[in-house]
């Protein structure tokens, strides 16, 4: 007996949810959506990627794009504003960051890579992740997902004996084994 009852139960239900499931006539449809899909303009897709989008949930904060992303507050109160590298910083908390660090010597692009790589190492072992690429036979972006890090790299970059320079911010700082890094300022 409730066999019979689940079967007739399961008959009702998925005829209830062919009934309700109608494709739309092309009279009901928008001019968009009548085109054929080869003829969508980047318009035509905006509004399908919308359309589909329409139901879903927002994304968590941080699973959004950096450029979404609410700016991280600062409370100036606790920076020392005589410091403005610790005031700038803060303010690239949480923000991507690209630093370049300059080999020093007529390095080939394999000894760049090699010397880079260590860094690299040596800054993950320091738990500061920089993603590493070469631009040139002797220089390195080192991209930081997390820009308040770039500061804390530059400091153990610039202490490497074959650092020529790193450039944070259009900010050159010289390598303490450079030629430009054993010149007293005035």
């Amino acid at each position: 007996m409730y066999r019979y009852l689940i079967y007739v139960y399961l008959i009702y239900s998925l005829t209830i949810i062919h009934i309700n499931c109608k494709k739309y006539k092309d009279s009901d449809k928008p001019d968009w959506a009548k085109k054929d899909i080869r003829d969508y303009t980047e318009a035509d897709m905006e509004r399908l990627l919308d359309q589909w989008e329409e139901d879903e949930e927002p994304l968590e904060e941080d699973e959004l794009p950096e450029h979404l992303r609410p700016q991280p507050q600062i409370d100036l109160s606790k920076l020392n504003m005589n410091d403005p590298e610790n005031v700038l910083a803060a303010t690239k908390k949480g923000r991507t960051l690209m630093t370049f660090v300059a080999v020093s010597g007529n390095p080939t692009k394999e000894e760049t890579e090699q010397i880079t790589k260590i860094w690299q190492t040596s800054l993950w072992n320091n738990h500061i992740q920089a993603e590493r690429y070469l631009v040139d036979d002797n220089r390195a972006i080192f991209l930081f997902k997390d820009g308040s890090q770039a500061w804390i790299a530059k400091e153990y970059l610039v202490e490497q004996e074959k650092c020529e320079s790193v450039t944070i911010e259009s900010k050159v700082y010289p390598g303490k084994f450079s030629s430009n890094g054993n010149k007293d300022e005035l």
